[in-house]
C-alpha cells in the first residue's frame, strides 16, 4: 500500500511538472511564446500584444527507427539566455545588423525506450519568433531517418491568407497567389512559403524557414482545420524526408509578427538565424546590374555582321554595359541554343552536352578579356545537371576564362539532396571567386549571410512569362512583395521598357511587352531586393529613353531599408539607403491612388529629390513619365499620384 501511494504521488508530481508552462518573451515584451507538455505531447502558444494568434499547437517528429517522438516525454532543465547578434552583410537589405533576442532551450526526453533526446529551441525577437529541433549526440542513437515533422499552427480565429498553392513538391515555385480566409482553404493543399496571414487588428504573421541546411524544404498544408508542416521527400520514394547523423539540427521555423506589414519586409531575422559568413576573403564579391539578352530575344542592330553565339554579338552588349556603368553581361544562348555544346532539345541537356566546351566560334576567354578591359564582368547560364557532376572541373575552367559568376537553372526541387547540392555549389564556386544566381529554385532562407556569393534566387512567376503569356499584372507584383520578398533576394527579369495598355498587350517572344507603367518598372528596382538586378531589354530600347538614367544610377545593394507605408494587395512604398543617398520606390495595383509619405527616414540636412512619376496620359502611353527635382528634408511629406498599375521612383541625393 505504501509503495502504491508513493508511485501515485510520483505520478501526480510528474504530471504537474509536465503541465508547467515555459514562457518566453521578446525583448520588448510584445511577443509571448509559451510551451508545455500535455498528455498528448508538446504544445506551444503564441500571443502578440496580449492577442492570441496560435493556440495549443502540437509538435512531433516521426522516425523510421523508433517511431513517433511525441508522447511519454519529460522536459529537462530549461536553459534561458538573452542574446545579441551584431554582424555585417555583404549583400542585403541592411549592411549593419543588430538584433537582440531571448532564447530558451528545452531538453525533451522519452520516459520509455528508446529514450531519445531532442532539444526544442525557441528564440523571440521584437519582430518575430523562431524555433527549431536539435538532435544532440547521445548513446544508442547515432543516425536517423525522419519520415515526418509534424509542426502545427493552430490559428486563433480565421486569418486572411495570401499564399502560393502548389500541386506537388517538384516545383519552380512560380505561380499566382491566392487571397482567401483560412476557413476557405481546401484541406491537403500544398502551400508554399513564405505565406502571409492577416489577423484582426490587423496583425500580420509571415511563416517561412531560416537556415535550410542538410534538411528538406518545408511547406504547409491544412489538415483538420490546422496548418501542419510538410517536408519535401527524398527522390524516388515518398516516406523518408531527412537522413542524418547526430548531432544535427532542423532549420528554424520562422514567424514574422507585427501589426505593421512594413516590419515584416524590413526584418533581418532570416540572416540573423543563419550561420556567419564562411568565406574568408569577400573582396571579390561585387553586386551589380546585369544584361540578360535571352529575355529580349537577343536583339542586335542590323549593322552587326553575322550575329549569334560569337564575339561580335557579345561585344555589342559589353560595350553597352561599359557606356552605362552596368557591372555584368550575361552569355546565355542565341537562337534557342545554349552557348555551350549541347545536343539536347530546347533547353534540356542532351547526352553529349558539355558546359566547359563553348559552341564553335565562341571564345569565352576572348569575351572575358575584352569585357575586363572595359570594366565589365561576364557571367553565363548553365543547366544544373550538366554543371553539378563536374563542379571542380567546370569552375576551374570558368575561373581560367575569367568568368565572374553564373545562373544555375531548372533546380525545381528542395529535398535534402537538392539542398545539399546547392550548398556544395556555393562552397566550390566561392573557391573560384564565382557568384551564383539560382533559378527554378526554392525561397532564400538567409544563406546569403553564410555564402554571400549567392546573389539572388528566382522562385517567382516573373516578367520572363511576358514572352509567352499574359499573367504578370501589377496586382501580382504586389503579391510578391508581401510573400516571396519576405524571404530575401528576388530575381524578377526587370527592365522591360515597352509598356502598353492592357487592351494592346499581345504575346511576343522577341521584344516582349509590359502591362504596368514605365514608372512602375523603375520602382521595382527599389521595391524588390536583388543584388543582381537584370537590365533585360536590348541597348536601343534604353539609350535615350526617359527613365533609363534612373536604372543606370540605382544601386543593387543597401545599407538600410524602411517601409514608410504599405497596404497588402493595394500599394507599397519602400525606401532604401546606399551610402549617403536614399532611393524610394512605390507601386500600386490596378487602381490609381494618391500617396502621401513622410520623409522622416532621411538623415539630417537637405536632399535633392529626383522624382519620376506617372505622366497624365499613361492610360494611353504607359511609357510616359514626369521628372522633377525638389529640395526636401526629413521634415517634409511628399504627395504623389500613382496611375492604375503605376509607380514612382525617387533618388534622394544628399546636398553637401
Amino acid at each position: 500500500m505504501k509503495v502504491f501511494a508513493l508511485l501515485f504521488f510520483l505520478a501526480l508530481s510528474l504530471g504537474a511538472l509536465s503541465q508547467k508552462k515555459i514562457i518566453l518573451r521578446s525583448p520588448d515584451g510584445q511577443i509571448l511564446f509559451s510551451f508545455q507538455i500535455s498528455g498528448e505531447g508538446p504544445q506551444y502558444n503564441v500571443e502578440y500584444k496580449n492577442k492570441a494568434l496560435i493556440n495549443n499547437s502540437a509538435i512531433s517528429l516521426d522516425f523510421l527507427e523508433g517511431g513517433e517522438f511525441k508522447k511519454k516525454l519529460k522536459a529537462g532543465k530549461v536553459i534561458s539566455r538573452n542574446g545579441e547578434e551584431d554582424y555585417e552583410l555583404i549583400t542585403g537589405k541592411s549592411k549593419q545588423v543588430h538584433q537582440a533576442y531571448h532564447e530558451v532551450i528545452i531538453p525533451l526526453e522519452e520516459t520509455k525506450t528508446p529514450f531519445r533526446k531532442i532539444n526544442f529551441i525557441a528564440r523571440a525577437f521584437d519582430d518575430g519568433l523562431a524555433f527549431r529541433y536539435e538532435f544532440p549526440q547521445q548513446p544508442n542513437w547515432s543516425k536517423f531517418s525522419l519520415t515526418d515533422e509534424r509542426t502545427t499552427f493552430n490559428f486563433k480565429g480565421d486569418p486572411k491568407v495570401l499564399a502560393l498553392f502548389l500541386p506537388n513538391y517538384t516545383s519552380s515555385h512560380e505561380g499566382e497567389y491566392t487571397s482567401e480566409h483560412f476557413s476557405e482553404i481546401k484541406e491537403d493543399t500544398l502551400m508554399d512559403m513564405p505565406a502571409l496571414f492577416e489577423f484582426d487588428g490587423p496583425v500580420y504573421v509571415g511563416i517561412t524557414e531560416a537556415a535550410l541546411v542538410d534538411y528538406a524544404g518545408m511547406y504547409l498544408s491544412k489538415e483538420n482545420n490546422v496548418l501542419i508542416s510538410k517536408l519535401s521527400p527524398l527522390p524516388h520514394q515518398a516516406e523518408i524526408k531527412v537522413k542524418a547523423d547526430l548531432p544535427h539540427s532542423s532549420p528554424w521555423r520562422v514567424l514574422m509578427i507585427s501589426d505593421r506589414i512594413g516590419s515584416l519586409i524590413e526584418s533581418d531575422m532570416l540572416t540573423t538565424l543563419s550561420e556567419p559568413c564562411k568565406i574568408k576573403d569577400v573582396s571579390w564579391i561585387k553586386p551589380g546590374k546585369t544584361t540578360f539578352p535571352w529575355w529580349n530575344g537577343n536583339v542586335v542592330p542590323d549593322t552587326i555582321n553575322a550575329p549569334g553565339n560569337n564575339f561580335v554579338t557579345n561585344q555589342y552588349y559589353i560595350d553597352f554595359c561599359a557606356r552605362n556603368g552596368l557591372e555584368y553581361h550575361s552569355v546565355v544562348e542565341y537562337g534557342l541554343h545554349q552557348w555551350y555544346t549541347d545536343d539536347g532539345v530546347g533547353f534540356q541537356p542532351g547526352p553529349h552536352s558539355d558546359v566547359t566546351t563553348p559552341v564553335p566560334g565562341l571564345d569565352m576567354k576572348e569575351i572575358c578579356d575584352y569585357a575586363a578591359a572595359h570594366g565589365v564582368g561576364v557571367r553565363v547560364w548553365v543547366h544544373w545537371p550538366l554543371l553539378y557532376p563536374k563542379l571542380d572541373t567546370a569552375f576551374a575552367v570558368f575561373e581560367k576564362w575569367g568568368l565572374k559568376g553564373m545562373m544555375v537553372d531548372f533546380m525545381d526541387r528542395d529535398d535534402q539532396e537538392m539542398v545539399n547540392m546547392q550548398t556544395e555549389i556555393l562552397q566550390k564556386a566561392a573557391q573560384h571567386h564565382l557568384h551564383i544566381q539560382f533559378h527554378g529554385a526554392y525561397k532564400p532562407t538567409g544563406e546569403t549571410r553564410t555564402y554571400p556569393n549567392e546573389f539572388t534566387r528566382e522562385g517567382t512567376l516573373n516578367y520572363e512569362v511576358n514572352k509567352w503569356d499574359k499573367r504578370i499584372t501589377p496586382d501580382h507584383d504586389l503579391n510578391i512583395v508581401f510573400t516571396r520578398l519576405l524571404a530575401g533576394p528576388t530575381d524578377y527579369h526587370l527592365g522591360g521598357f515597352r509598356a502598353v495598355p492592357d487592351s494592346l498587350f499581345r504575346v511576343q517572344y522577341t521584344r516582349p511587352l509590359m502591362l504596368a507603367t514605365r514608372c512602375h518598372m523603375l520602382a521595382m528596382y527599389v521595391v524588390l531586393q536583388n543584388p543582381l538586378s537584370m537590365v533585360c531589354d536590348y541597348p536601343e530600347a534604353y539609350e535615350g529613353q526617359p527613365g533609363f538614367e534612373f536604372l543606370k544610377e540605382v544601386p543593387t545593394n543597401w545599407d538600410e531599408t524602411k517601409v514608410p507605408d504599405a497596404k497588402v494587395g493595394e500599394y507599397v512604398i519602400i525606401a532604401r539607403k546606399n551610402k549617403n543617398d536614399w532611393y524610394a520606390g512605390a507601386i500600386t495595383n490596378h487602381s490609381e491612388r494618391q500617396i502621401n509619405f513622410a520623409l522622416n527616414f532621411l538623415g539630417d540636412g537637405d536632399y535633392d529629390a529626383e522624382i519620376y512619376s506617372d505622366a497624365e496620359d499613361v492610360n494611353i502611353n504607359p511609357n510616359h513619365l514626369k521628372k522633377e527635382n525638389k529640395k526636401v528634408s526629413k521634415k517634409d511629406t511628399l504627395s504623389i499620384k500613382l496611375a492604375a498599375g503605376g509607380g514612382m521612383a525617387i533618388r534622394f541625393k544628399k546636398i553637401n
